[in-house]
């Protein structure tokens, strides 16, 4: 990323600088100075003022008086940092004392200037909180989020946020409803930190089965459990040097939330099987649907790993809240439809914009995709009509399952499979899944599943059927039989 400093010394004319002052003459005075620098400037004549315009003024940094009419300096200082908390402010006063500049600097002052100041050293002192800063890239350096689109000043704060902490180590918590696009912010930081040259490594923690998911993330040795027949790297180690986004931590089970709260202390994994830890350097991104702090209260998640993951929040709007970003999505989808297939860009009637431009979006920015996606198909047309728009996202599902029920109706219609295959026999049903049979029975009585309803007799089970299973071990575990093989890992 490139650095605020450069070899003269002066400061680059794209940074952005709000002042906020009560005394005309003087906003008027700093203003003249920091335009003389090279600088964009702001400028608010009250606190209330300034946290109206950090929006659409999107400052580099803050300068601010302490003592104001209405909303004084520290005030405003902790409204700021409320909303965004890496930004710097510094804060000038002609009265301030001592403790108060011990106070600011505790509520996370940038610096503390005195009036009268020199025009020299409130200059140095704003290139100083600049460096702070990431400078914003020269016309021909990628855009931050270039892969992101977005026209409203809601989107352009929070990539404001994102920039700041992407040159860092530190880890991002990033929170948002599924379809927002959690997983895009995230690869845009990768890609704006000095990790960009390294791995950026995703898994979705609530899509793989617990036996694996700590397999996959610290790796295992062979012969760790049934079925390790190699050794096995895990993804820690496969991101080593660069980033690992953990989506969906909210899924994560709480036996396998100790472990890696273990590993983000020590900065070390443990591969199942292994007596030897394994250094890693590795840059957390997490992110959730779910709002982990109420799964902290219900005792869901460890509440030492939700503060652990949650150093700095982000948090991604869903598409209604954001409905000036819709035209420029829309735009985009279609002209990513328009090159994918070879043909010439289509696009919406107005009528039938205006109706996407006041749908609900549950399903966020993937449901809009989609919904674009399917009109491009079925238009035979250039212009794409109202009444397919109304189509499209009718048959859009209103909701989507939980990862656990669809886990559950796969689970179920797996095992239905099976037993229909085995005609029933538990023991082969079983040796076909992969599975002991204590696990499998208890994964039987899970979904309501009796394998006598998977025998000849249409479930009637006769004598001999009873017979045939307990010769061959077939009985519940509740009946005496010991599992022939410990569960798997």
């Amino acid at each position: 990323m490139t650095d605020a400093k450069d070899t003269s010394g002066a400061i680059p004319a794209t940074h952005r600088v709000l002042v906020v002052d009560d005394d005309a003459d003087m906003l008027a005075l700093l203003s003249v100075w920091l335009r003389h620098a090279g600088l964009a400037v702001s400028t608010a004549s009250s606190g209330a003022e300034a946290l109206a315009r950090l929006a659409t003024a999107r400052p580099h940094c803050v300068l601010t008086d302490l003592y104001m009419e209405g909303m004084d300096g520290m005030t405003l200082l902790a409204e700021i940092h409320q909303r965004n908390p890496l930004l710097p402010v510094l804060m000038l006063s002609g009265q301030a004392t001592v403790p108060e500049a011990v106070r600011a600097m505790h509520l996370g002052i940038s610096d503390f200037l005195t009036k009268p100041v020199e025009r020299e050293v409130l200059i140095e002192r704003v290139r100083k909180a600049l460096r702070l800063s990431p400078a914003p890239p020269p016309g021909d350096a990628p855009r931050f989020g270039a892969d992101i689109i977005y026209r409203s000043a809601r989107m352009a704060e929070l990539l404001e946020q994102a920039e700041l902490v992407a040159d860092s180590d530190v880890t991002v918590f990033i929170s948002g409803p599924t379809g927002t696009g959690k997983e895009i912010l995230a690869k845009a930081i990768h890609r704006a930190s000095p990790r960009r040259d390294k791995p950026f490594v995703g898994v979705n923690c609530g899509a793989i089965p617990e036996q694996l998911l700590e397999s996959e993330l610290f790796g295992h040795e062979k012969g760790a459990f049934t079925g390790a027949n190699t050794r096995h790297e895990g993804l820690f180690q496969a991101a080593d040097g660069g980033t690992l986004f953990l989506d969906e931590i909210g899924d994560m089970p709480l036996g396998l939330q100790v472990k890696l709260l273990r590993v983000l202390q020590d900065f070390e994994v443990r591969p199942v099987g292994s007596t030897r830890s394994v250094p890693i350097n590795v840059r957390v991104i997490s992110a959730t649907h779910q709002d982990l702090a109420a799964c902290v209260a219900r005792g869901e998640f460890r509440e030492d790993l939700y503060y652990r993951l949650n150093v700095v929040p982000l948090h991604m709007p869903v598409l209604a809240e954001r409905r000036e970003d819709i035209p420029a999505l829309i735009d985009h989808f279609l002209e990513q439809q328009a090159r994918r297939r070879g043909v010439k860009k289509k696009r919406f009637a107005p009528e039938a914009l205006e109706y996407l431009l006041a749908a609900s979006w549950p399903g966020n920015v993937r449901q809009l995709h989609n919904v674009v996606e399917l009109c491009t198909t079925l238009s035979k047309s250039d212009i794409i009509p109202l009444s397919l728009a109304r189509i499209a996202l009718r048959e859009e599902p209103r909701g989507v399952k939980t990862f656990k029920d669809a886990r559950a109706d796969f689970e179920k219609s797996y095992l239905t499979d099976v037993l229909r295959a085995a005609q029933g026999r538990v023991s082969k049903a079983a040796r076909m899944a992969g599975r002991n049979r204590t696990e499998f029975y208890k994964l039987l009585s899970q979904h309501g599943l009796n394998p006598a309803d998977f025998r000849g007799g249409g479930g009637q089970g006769g004598a001999d059927d009873a017979e045939n299973d307990v010769s061959d071990g077939d009985a519940p575990p509740d009946a005496g039989v010991a599992a022939d093989d410990p569960p798997e890992q």
